[in-house]
Order: C-alpha cells, then sequence, then structure tokens
C-alpha cells in the first residue's frame, strides 16, 4: 500500500507519571449501588496490554504506566499537544531517575482524563518513580493511505500500522479485528471531536448483549471494529460507517462506560472491511505487555 510515512514529523514530547487522584468517597454504578475502589492513574504493576478488560476490582483501570505533561492543567495546550503527538506504537524513553534509558511502548490515549499510556517491561516498572520524565518519539499523526483517501488515520504509528496485516481489496481494506462493536453499544465520548487525544466507551451494563456478541472476553490492547460508527470529524452514528480503533482501558461501573477505545481508522462508506482475528492485539502483535512475557 501506498502511504505518506515518509513524509511524516517525528516531534519529541516528554510527560511525568500521573498521581492518582480519588475523592475518597463512593460513587454510584449503573444499577445504584455504591462503589469505592482504585481507578486511573500511576505505575500499575498487575494490569497489563494482553490482560482482560473485565474482572479488575477497579474502575476505568490503566495497564501500564499512566503519564501527562501537566496534571495540574489537564486542558491546556500543552497538556494536549503531549496527549495529541504520542501515537499507539510510538517508542518512549525513561530519562531520568533509576531506570534512565528504558524503552517502552504508547499502547492508547485516556480521553477525559487525558493521560498517555505507555507500557514498560516488569523490571522498568520496579526502578520508575513517580517524579521520572518520559520522552515519546511522536509520530504517527497524519498518516495516509495515498489511494485511500476516504480512509482517515488518526493516534496510529505508521510501524505499527505495518504489522497489523491490513490488506487492499478493491477501493476498501480488509482490516484484523477481535470483535465487531454494534454501534449501539457506544456510550461515554459520543459526540466528542476529539478523535486525536481521546477514546470512547463500550457500554457494558446489558450482559446479555455482550455475552450475543462476545465483547465479555475483550482484552486491553484488543484492535476492534466498531459498526456504523464514523470518526472522521466527530464520533456519531452513520450507517455504514466503520471505525477501527484499541482497547486501552478496563471496564467501568458508571452508566454509559464501559472499556474505552482510542480511534485508529476511520471511514464514512463502507470501505473499511473487518475480519475476525483473536490474535488481533497490540500485545501480541508488538511482544509486549502480557506477551511479553510468553515470549
Amino acid at each position: 500500500m501506498k502511504t505518506n510515512k515518509d513524509r511524516l514529523v517525528m516531534i519529541s514530547v516528554q510527560g511525568t507519571i500521573v498521581k492518582p487522584e480519588h475523592s475518597g468517597r463512593h460513587s454510584v454504578d449503573h444499577m445504584g449501588r455504591p462503589f469505592m475502589l482504585p481507578g486511573t492513574g500511576g505505575i500499575t504493576y498487575n494490569v497489563k496490554v494482553g490482560d482482560s478488560a473485565f474482572g479488575w476490582e477497579a474502575d476505568h483501570v490503566e495497564p501500564g504506566v499512566s503519564t501527562i505533561l501537566d496534571q495540574a492543567k489537564r486542558y491546556d495546550g500543552p497538556n494536549k499537544g503531549y496527549h495529541f503527538y504520542a501515537c499507539i506504537g510510538n517508542e518512549a524513553k525513561v530519562v531520568t531517575g533509576d531506570a534512565k534509558g528504558a524503552k517502552g511502548v504508547v499502547t492508547g490515549h485516556h480521553g477525559g482524563a487525558e493521560h498517555v499510556l505507555v507500557d514498560f517491561p516488569d523490571e522498568v516498572l520496579e526502578n520508575l518513580n513517580m517524579d521520572d520524565k518520559i520522552l515519546i518519539k511522536a509520530f504517527g499523526q497524519g498518516f495516509k493511505l495515498l489511494d485511500h483517501p476516504d480512509i482517515y488515520f488518526y493516534n496510529l504509528d505508521p510501524n505499527l500500522f505495518e504489522k497489523m496485516n491490513v490488506k487492499e481489496e478493491g477501493d476498501s481494506i480488509v482490516v484484523p479485528v477481535v470483535a465487531k462493536i454494534p454501534g449501539m453499544l457506544m456510550g461515554s465520548g459520543i459526540g466528542s471531536t476529539t478523535m486525536g487525544t481521546g477514546d470512547y466507551d463500550i457500554m457494558t451494563a446489558d450482559e446479555k448483549t455482550l455475552k450475543k456478541y462476545g465483547l465479555q472476553n475483550l482484552r486491553l490492547g484488543d484492535i476492534v471494529a466498531i459498526m456504523d460508527h464514523d470518526n472522521v470529524f466527530g464520533r456519531c452514528y452513520r450507517k455504514g460507517a466503520v471505525t477501527i480503533g484499541i482497547v486501552i482501558h478496563s471496564d467501568c461501573k458508571y452508566a454509559g462506560h464501559g472499556p474505552g477505545v482510542t480511534t485508529i481508522i476511520s471511514c464514512q462508506k463502507p470501505k473499511i472491511k473487518p475480519v475476525i482475528d483473536e490474535d488481533a492485539n497490540i500485545a501480541k502483535i508488538l511482544g509486549i505487555g502480557r506477551f511479553r512475557e510468553q515470549n
């Protein structure tokens, strides 16, 4: 496939590890039940890309290391720039502290929290501290397939794209995915125009529907297709549109929430053809997260 990879710009962005926040009070789930559990941020030692997106005693848990530029200025321009420039598959390097020089991989954007998620090996996690800084070689925004102008890309390192086994089929592309998600299940994040900095959630309150479509087995890092959803210029329902995304955080207990999906490919026309492949997970493709331990 002809791409503009050789015309993309690689730019450095640098963040630090997010200090976990919590109100210390109960929240209420979609059934009116109170809960008080860990949430986002910090260094998560035992949840990795490749693990299940369900079953954790947590809410919106982020695998690996959660990073941000400035926690006190979450929605300011420089923070948004850090969030936008970093793409899934980019190289991340620790530039301070005991883990200085260690390398990891960007695995997702978490909207609202405005976190960039990074996977590192266990031995690196053990040497990180909360004040460490992480430099990312940001590369990927503006990526195109030159013969497919109707298909848009966001948040994806072209080097990862080349490993995803995407094929051309006439004026369409065929993309391996773990699951096809009905557009009716998409919740928090619909209507947002921040496709380049965030994610949106698969609603999980209806367990029967999840099982009907096999979504109860989703893993962090899974590549999925969202059917009849357009993410080209904003997130909305559009019959025939297809959006490809990556599952980046765990299930959630709030109404309208669930595993978060960062957009990587979208088309308003039916020119993306998803095919089921249980190996379509970035942890397996890149040999990171839980699959690093198995290699």
